[in-house]
C-alpha cells in the first residue's frame, strides 16, 4: 500500500522539504512512498518555489482528502494542521520537531520528535542510522530547509544537531555559500509586492486549539519591516476577515530578521490576554518584541500559557 508522506498545511520549506526527504528515505528502503503537499504547485509559497528550481525537484503531489490512505506525517501533529479526513486515513509515521499534537493511531507507529530546529535535522540523522545516501539533489532542499527553519542559526530553536547536519549537507548538495543560499531564500520570502493581504497572512500559517479557543498565528520574516508599511492596513483588515471566521484571536508575526525581533500584530476577542501573554502593551494593533523569532518556541508556548493549556 501507498504511504503518502505529508507536511502541514500551508507548507513551508521544511514540510515540503521533510515530505520530499522521507519518502525518498522510505523508497530507498523498499516502502512504496510518495511525497504530497496540501498546496497545489503554483500556490506554494515563494521560498520553496525558489529551493525546488534551485535543486531541481519537483514539487510534491497535492493532497485534499487522507480517508482511506495510509499517511506519514512530516513537521507535524495536530489534526487542525493535517490533511482533510485525517481521522479516516491510517497514519502510521511521524517525523517531527514540534510539541506532540492530538493526532492519536490503533496502532503503535514509527514516532521521531526531537527538539531540533528543523525536521530535516531529524531527517539527516534517519538517514545515516539506516545506512542511506541522500541524494544530492534531496540533500540540497533539507539544507535549505534547516537554514529557513533556524533562521541562519539566528533563531533560538536552533541547535548544534542543526548546524551539524547543515555542515554535512552542504557537502552532499556542493552548496559552498550557505549565507549566500540563505540570502536568496529570504529575497523571495520576504517579497511582498503584489501579493493580496490574505495570502501574505497565510504564507506561513497555523491554527492551534488553545483550551478550546482557536488561535491563528501567521508569520512573515522580512528584511525590513519597511517593506510592509504601506500594507498594513490591508493586513489588518485579512487578519480581521480571518478572526471572523471562528476564531478567538489572530497574531502576525512581522519578523524582522535583521534586527532580531517581531513586530506582533494582534487581533483578538480579548487583548488583554495577548498583552499579558507577552508581557507587553499594544500600541494600537501591535507591540514589538525583542528577540522574538520563533513561532515554535516563543509565541506558541507564551499563548499556551496564557491560555491555561
Amino acid at each position: 500500500m501507498t504511504t503518502y508522506v505529508c507536511g502541514h498545511s500551508n507548507p513551508d520549506t521544511d514540510s515540503v522539504a521533510a515530505a520530499i526527504g522521507y519518502a525518498t528515505l522510505a523508497k530507498a528502503m523498499g516502502e512504496d512512498a510518495v511525497a504530497v503537499m496540501q498546496s497545489s504547485a503554483d500556490k506554494l509559497n515563494p521560498e520553496s518555489q525558489v529551493v525546488l528550481e534551485k535543486f531541481g525537484l519537483a514539487a510534491p503531489e497535492e493532497i485534499t482528502d487522507a480517508a482511506g490512505k495510509q499517511i506519514a506525517l512530516v513537521d507535524h501533529s495536530d489534526i487542525a494542521q493535517a490533511p482533510a479526513n485525517i481521522g479516516d486515513a491510517e497514519v502510521v509515521a511521524i517525523v517531527d520537531h514540534h510539541k506532540v499534537g492530538d493526532i492519536t493511531t490503533n496502532n503503535p507507529i514509527l514516532v521521531n520528535c526531537q527538539p531540533v530546529g528543523c525536521t530535516c535535522t531529524v531527517l539527516n540523522e534517519m538517514y545515516k542510522l539506516n545506512n542511506v545516501e541522500i541524494p544530492k539533489d534531496v540533500a540540497g532542499a533539507m539544507l535549505a530547509a534547516i537554514l529557513s527553519d533556524t533562521v541562519n542559526f539566528k533563531s533560538p530553536t536552533c541547535t548544534d544537531k542543526d548546524k551539524a547536519a547543515v555542515a554535512e549537507l552542504k557537502v552532499i548538495a556542493g552548496v559552498e555559500d550557505t549565507d549566500a543560499l540563505f540570502m536568496d531564500m529570504l529575497k523571495a520570502k520576504s517579497a511582498v509586492d503584489g501579493v493580496a493581504p490574505m495570502d501574505l497572512l497565510f504564507r506561513d500559517y497555523k491554527d492551534f486549539d488553545m483550551n478550546g479557543k482557536k488561535m491563528g498565528v501567521g508569520q512573515l520574516e522580512l528584511a525590513t519591516l519597511d517593506q510592509v508599511a504601506a500594507i498594513r492596513d490591508d493586513l489588518l483588515g485579512a487578519m480581521k476577515e480571518t478572526q471572523a471566521d471562528g476564531r478567538h484571536t489572530v497574531l502576525l508575526m512581522l519578523t524582522d530578521v535583521v534586527k532580531e525581533g517581531t513586530d506582533l500584530v494582534v487581533v483578538s476577542e480579548d487583548p488583554a490576554l495577548i498583552e499579558g501573554a507577552f508581557n507587553g502593551k499594544l500600541d494600537g494593533t501591535s507591540f514589538w518584541i525583542d528577540g522574538m523569532m520563533s513561532r515554535k518556541k516563543q509565541t506558541v508556548p507564551a499563548l499556551q500559557k496564557a491560555c491555561g493549556c
